[in-house]
């Protein structure tokens, strides 16, 4: 059971900061306003976490988004579209404004426009179409801050582990097919680049205590609750969210998440694609959600309800499985008259993304290939670097 904070709404203020009226009028006056930009191509917790460390850098977090055509220039297709990415960032608790169609290259005219003192990025590098630091330009001027990238997970990574098709993302990473991914997928045959290379996410009560902010339902609150696996955490369920949380004046949203063997059972094949701990903190970034419970049983019952005191059950329009037993699992709350179908015009399905990926496979393996192949021409070109410098005083 975690709970969540949220970056606006009934729930806006920063615990722990004392109130503006008890600053001075300098403090007052004076906001650090951060930037930040990417494609955030299939969003997933470690952009969340890049975005958390930024925010805290400063006062108010600004994301540039960069457009499809500029993502294809550079990169090569996104998963996504551009209003979909948008949209996406959005409705991460930590962002306070997105800058739709940013561009790709970030200077220091980008920066003034928006009136951002500095930005930040991942320790990781972005390279142009011609292999040139995306960043150069604020590096030079000081106005580059660098945060840690997430270990575990990369959007190759994920693409690798759709067109992969096992189980071994799992539990277990020493799955023979699962290391030929890793060989494979992202590693093209210059090397093996830290950046775009795939491996092993480790979850920590650290990583999720920085992800929820443990508030409280207050009085007055409507608790809502809503199940199931959020998956590859996508656009169709932030339009589910967004439209649970708009069911209260002042809604409390609990999301249940089913654990991986649960999972599997109702969807099969390879899923899901993130397991329970990357899945939680996918959820726990999401401004509409207040709480997550890890392994939430499948079936809605008696004690779930009572224990959490839940007003209202919601449900989307996706199939809802029988339980293992054939009974609806929503038929607790439906008796007692709590249980409402949401149909938040969305009808995307983590199915319809994988089929995206498997329709497309051919120019990500290229892209992420490209990608890596550029970024081992870097590292070798700041090894050669490294190896003059420390030559440098030998010959003096």
């Amino acid at each position: 059971m975690i709970r969540n904070g949220h970056a606006d709404g009934p729930r806006g203020g920063e615990a722990g900061k004392p109130q503006s009226s008890a600053r001075s009028p300098e403090k007052r006056r004076r906001e650090i306003r951060v930037w930040c930009d990417g494609c955030y191509d299939m969003v997933h917790y470690g952009h969340s976490n890049q975005l958390r460390q930024a925010k805290a850098m400063g006062d108010r977090l600004i994301v540039g988004v960069h457009t499809d055509e500029e993502i294809s220039k550079h990169k090569g297709p996104p998963v996504f579209t551009q209003e979909e990415r948008y949209k996406m960032v959005r409705a991460i608790k930590w962002v306070d404004e997105i800058v739709e169609g940013a561009p790709y290259v970030t200077t220091l005219e980008t920066l003034d426009k928006h009136s951002c003192d500095f930005c930040v990025h991942g320790d990781d590098i972005t390279l142009t179409v011609d292999g040139k630091d995306t960043y150069e330009e604020v590096k030079r001027a000081g106005r580059y801050r660098e945060c840690k990238r997430t270990q575990g997970v990369s959007t190759t990574d994920l693409v690798g582990r759709m067109l992969l098709m096992t189980k071994a993302h799992h539990s277990t990473m020493d799955n023979p097919d699962y290391q030929e991914h890793k060989d494979n997928f992202g590693k093209g045959p210059g090397g093996h680049s830290p950046w775009t290379g795939v491996c092993q996410f480790l979850q920590t009560s650290q990583k999720i205590i920085q992800f929820a902010s443990g508030e409280e339902p207050q009085p007055g609150d409507t608790i809502i609750y809503v199940a199931g696996a959020f998956d590859l955490f996508h656009i169709g369920h932030v339009d589910f969210l967004e439209m649970v949380y708009k069911q209260a004046e002042r809604p409390y949203v609990i999301v249940g998440l089913h654990f991986d063997q649960e999972v599997n059972r109702y969807k099969r094949k390879n899923y899901p694609i993130m397991n329970i701990h990357e899945r939680t903190l996918s959820v726990l970034a999401c401004r509409y959600v207040s709480e997550v419970v890890i392994g939430a049983p499948y079936a809605v019952g008696k004690d779930l309800l009572d224990h959490f005191k839940v007003d209202l059950v919601c449900h989307g329009k996706t199939e809802v499985f029988p339980d293992k037993d054939g009974s609806d699992p929503y038929s607790e709350p439906k008796r007692r008259g709590i249980f409402r179908s949401i149909d938040s015009g969305n009808n995307l399905t983590t199915d319809d993304i994988v089929q995206r990926i498997i329709e497309n496979r051919l120019q990500f393996e290229a892209r992420n290939q490209k990608k890596e192949a550029k970024e081992m021409a870097v590292i070798e070109a700041m090894k050669r670097r490294e190896q003059e410098d420390t030559a440098q005083p030998a010959n003096l």
